[in-house]
């Protein structure tokens, strides 16, 4: 299978030409869209000299006719190789290079690909090292994952290992602490000292985290609950969770 693929959308292309233009082959604008984001566009392809051109809107529509999602591709798309997730080796290597206490999202069977967007964006925005997630039971690396994570899919190390619970184990003879969210865990995650090296697993909706990752989790931790609903989408509660992680590090870098 190719590992190009047409991504769409005013802020994917634009990370794309910004941070990776090397890997853009062609843009293709609507014909008619003139305004600021779209001159802004034109300008990044003339600077990385990147092929571009103008085409009618139904061309731009026609290159997503055979995905299930709706598409709404602002007007702009690029065709770019993908970036691939790395393996479980260059995982370790990463975390054995940090000179900081890591922090890692690992996600249990997230195979809504807007979902893993929204958790990339989010993991990026917190400053997280890496995302880990199941090769198998895993949404894909994907045009739409582009466009939701807004940039941060070409910018957040992504990892899909074979054996997850293997990865966890290894993560831990690192020295970094696993908390597993779910619904029946005693403590919240408020009560967990985050400050040291931290992977959270996120699990699907619905299913939540699988039984052998769970146990391979050093601490299962809970996200309270207040009103009706039993959990939340596994994005926000990936920002939650992440956001405990950063005011918890930043209240101790003060001390």
């Amino acid at each position: 299978m190719s590992d190009l693929e047409w991504i769409y959308g005013i802020h994917a292309v634009e990370n794309a030409l910004t941070q990776q233009p090397e890997r853009i082959k062609e843009v293709r604008f609507q014909e008619g869209r003139d305004d600021k984001k779209t001159q802004r566009l034109i300008q990044l392809c003339k600077t990385a000299k990147v092929r571009h051109s103008v085409v009618p809107r139904r061309d731009l529509d026609q290159l997503f006719t055979a995905t299930k999602d709706r598409v709404v591709h602002q007007g702009v798309v690029a065709y770019t190789t993908m970036n691939k997730a790395g393996n479980e080796a260059d995982l370790h290597t990463l975390v054995a290079g940090l000179d900081e206490n890591p922090l890692i999202i690992i996600l249990d069977g997230v195979t809504d690909p807007h979902n893993l967007g929204a958790c990339l964006r989010s993991a990026d925005a917190a400053g997280a090292h890496a995302v880990v997630m199941p090769k198998d039971n895993s949404a894909p690396l994907n045009a739409t994952v582009s466009k939701v994570a807004c940039g941060a899919a070409e910018s957040i190390p992504v990892y899909a290992v074979t054996n997850l619970a293997r990865t966890m184990k290894k993560l831990q003879d690192q020295g970094v602490w696993i908390f597993g969210t779910a619904g029946e865990a005693t403590q919240t995650i408020y009560e967990q000292d985050l400050t040291i090296p931290t992977a959270i697993v996120m699990g699907a909706e619905g299913d939540g985290i699988r039984r052998l990752t769970r146990e391979q989790c050093d601490y299962l931790v809970k996200l309270p609950m207040a009103g009706v609903v039993s959990s939340l989408n596994v994005s926000v509660a990936t920002g939650v969770c992440l956001y405990e992680v950063v005011r918890q590090r930043a209240v101790k870098a003060k001390i």
